[in-house]
């Protein structure tokens, strides 16, 4: 949260260094998004005290290059600069891990992995399930737990969706191996003009993986995904579409998909890298500190 940078407010003022911080979400919008507030008179309060708290820093850092739009009107004089959330270098080498415990019956897996929240759209999916129940080779497999997960279960259950597997969580060693044996990787965000400035820190680790990718999702994340060429795009909260994109990359090659995963790798070494951008970020640091206060 970005009211936890107000105790290193405090320590810039004590020690006189400069001060960058690192923005992951755009308050009070993630707010307002999750339901968290709905008030709005308190929601203005939040945003003139978040201004408040970007107009002490000497630096700020965007996750994405819609945040650096979107935190420039913000952070008056202070400079705002695109820095990305780096992949994990474990999902750049998935041979190199252990015998995960999930393992993937044959057939067309599509594998979801990560939160199951509402910014999520899970809603979507299992509508995306629905179209497909026909398709017996298809199946739509869920990895994760979060806010929903108990919704989901139930209802996938309800709609009787015998396509949706909930495999449940897994410690983070499996992954790799897990996503190694997926068909395709998906990604997908509720449709809201917020959450497309995000790029969904999954989508370096799926990248990375060397899969390709489906995205249900508008704004930066998708364009990550063309950019890269590796998979294919759908808008957000569109079931329809995102049965017709599964279907569409179901019907390729192994050898095209195996080389829309070749280029998410190439793009996650030139983009996501982790020891590339703990460099950059370096540089970032020293010219800051540099600089003339």
């Amino acid at each position: 949260p970005v009211f936890q940078i107000i105790p290193a407010i405090l320590l810039k003022r004590i020690l006189r260094r400069p001060l960058v911080s690192w923005i992951q979400d755009l308050w009070p919008e993630s707010l307002r998004i999750t339901g968290h507030i709905t008030n709005t008179k308190l929601l203005n309060l939040i945003a003139v005290a978040v201004r408040w708290v970007y107009r002490q820093n000497d630096l700020l850092l965007g996750q994405s290059n819609s945040f650096v739009q979107a935190l420039a009107p913000l952070a008056g004089n202070t400079p705002v600069l695109y820095h990305p959330n780096p992949g994990e270098l474990a999902f750049s080498n998935p041979s190199a891990a252990t015998s995960p415990s999930l393992q993937l019956d044959a057939g067309f897996n599509v594998l979801f992995a990560g939160n199951l929240g509402v910014a999520q759209a899970l809603d979507t999916l299992l509508q995306a399930a629905a179209h497909l129940i026909d398709y017996r080779d298809v199946r739509l497999v869920f990895v994760g737990s979060g806010s929903r997960s108990d919704w989901l279960a139930a209802q996938t259950q309800s709609m009787g969706l015998t396509n949706v597997v909930i495999a449940g969580r897994f410690p983070p060693e499996d992954m790799p191996g897990i996503f190694a044996q997926a068909s395709v990787l998906l990604v997908s965000l509720a449709k809201d003009p917020v959450i497309a400035q995000t790029v969904p820190s999954k989508i370096p680790a799926y990248l990375a993986a060397g899969q390709p990718i489906i995205g249900a999702l508008d704004g930066e994340g998708a364009q990550v995904i063309a950019q890269s060429g590796a998979g294919f795009t759908c808008a957000a909260e569109d079931s329809q579409s995102l049965a017709e994109t599964i279907l569409r990359m179901r019907a390729l090659s192994p050898d095209e998909r195996k080389a829309m995963g070749q280029n998410g790798k190439a793009y996650y070494a030139e983009n996501f890298e982790p020891q590339m951008l703990g460099h950059r970020l370096a540089k970032i640091l020293r010219d800051r500190i540099d600089a003339p206060h």
